[in-house]
């Protein structure tokens, strides 16, 4: 008997994750493929990150830590907000989960009742109105564009707010748009989730990955908002599976309870490896990285503008660029399976991102050198006879 719950067939697949896998079909067959559809950087680990994971397996450092992380892992991110934000964050409010994935579900897990809705921001990240969605609510998307920099503003809020709504999701640096939201402009949304006794969360898992900005930390808009962050993206640690997330410190025991019933604890080796992340040295090599994503922003966009897609929001963080390709095609999706067959590009269609005239876009990571990038370039040069 095949009877799966109702709501799964409210949760789409994670479009991107079947390109990835035919890509990888294609390479195992022979192609060479230039994978600009993942979001994950190309850059290993830092060595000092890995090196700290193999002492702590090699020193039996392996078994079950407290539900909401090492206690010194916890402190070190503490520190690392006062340094680098100059906002003191205590240490007892931050709970260390398995991804930024996990953090999103201990967080709705916690503040969603059957029925409740969630705003967050259409084009946004897919998985996070299904996660929503497995915890009996439901998913509301306020379509955003060029116009409000594909970010929510305090007026579209009240706009969708209704008496379901349960609270609010914004991410800066954005995925799939690399857009900030300024402090006040946090400020702003904040006001008005407390306006209606709503709850505010902020995926700031691409801070770091900023380019001739700084981004602002929700942390410093109040200890009401919850916020999470991640060791995948300016890290470089996406397969540890770690992650962060600050508490309004009324729910974390209520968070804590949660983990214990679900994760029992984060991977300890991943944990004993971020010890490491906050090390000079590998800020120093993290910051070298950084540096070299804004290379390949700058080169790339331009090249896919001359080719006739248009990036109406210049990122500012993360490394994707959102682009329009309306003169291009009327289907993006099926663009991006031709581009993938035919020429070995592989990139994100908008169909991911929601439905906010998805058939128009397509995302482009440039998770890979320039040299691979320019490659790409010619081959849908070629491929659009330009």
């Amino acid at each position: 008997m095949y009877r799966p719950a109702q709501r799964l067939t409210e949760i789409a697949p994670f479009h991107v994750v079947e390109l990835f896998t035919r890509a990888r079909q294609l390479e195992a067959a022979g192609r060479d493929i230039i994978h600009m559809e993942v979001g994950e950087p190309d850059f290993p680990t830092p060595a000092p990150i890995a090196s700290a994971a193999v002492d702590a397996v090699n020193g039996g450092k392996t078994k079950y830590t407290e539900a909401l992380g090492l206690p010194e892992l916890r402190e070190a991110i503490s520190s690392f907000y006062l340094q680098r934000y100059g906002v003191a964050v205590p240490a007892s409010r931050i709970a260390v989960t398995n991804g930024a994935s996990g953090a999103l579900n201990l967080a709705f897990a916690c503040l969603t009742d059957p029925g409740s809705e969630w705003l967050m921001a259409d084009p946004g990240y897919p998985c996070n109105r299904h996660i929503v969605r497995v915890y009996e609510g439901q998913p509301q998307s306020i379509p955003v564009g060029p116009e409000t920099n594909f970010q929510p503003t305090p007026a579209l809020l009240r706009q969708y707010w209704n008496a379901r709504t349960a609270g609010l999701l914004v991410a800066s640096p954005a995925n799939p748009t690399g857009t900030l939201l300024t402090l006040p402009e946090i400020n702003a949304l904040a006001e008005v989730c407390r306006a209606r006794n709503g709850h505010f969360l902020v995926d700031e898992i691409y801070h770091g990955l900023t380019y001739g900005i700084d981004a602002a930390t929700a942390c410093a808009a109040g200890d009401d908002i919850w916020v999470i962050n991640s060791f995948s993206k300016y890290f470089q640690m996406t397969g540890w599976r770690l992650g962060w997330m600050v508490i309004p410190e009324s729910y974390v025991r209520d968070v804590e309870k949660l983990a214990q019933n679900l994760v029992l604890c984060p991977s300890t080796p991943a944990q004993h490896a971020a010890l490491a992340a906050f090390q000079p040295e590998t800020i120093a090599l993290l910051e070298e990285r950084r540096r070299e994503f804004h290379r390949r922003r700058d080169y790339l966009a331009p090249a896919l503008e001359a080719l006739g897609f248009r990036i109406t929001a210049r990122p500012e963080g993360a490394f994707y660029l959102y682009c329009d390709c309306s003169t291009l095609t009327d289907d993006s999706f099926a663009l991006a399976r031709d581009l993938l067959e035919t020429v070995g590009v592989a990139a994100t269609p908008g169909l991911d991102f929601g439905s906010n005239a998805p058939e128009k876009h397509i995302r482009f990571a440039y998770t890979t050198g320039i040299e691979r990038l320019a490659e790409a370039v010619d081959r849908l040069g070629a491929y659009f006879g330009r």
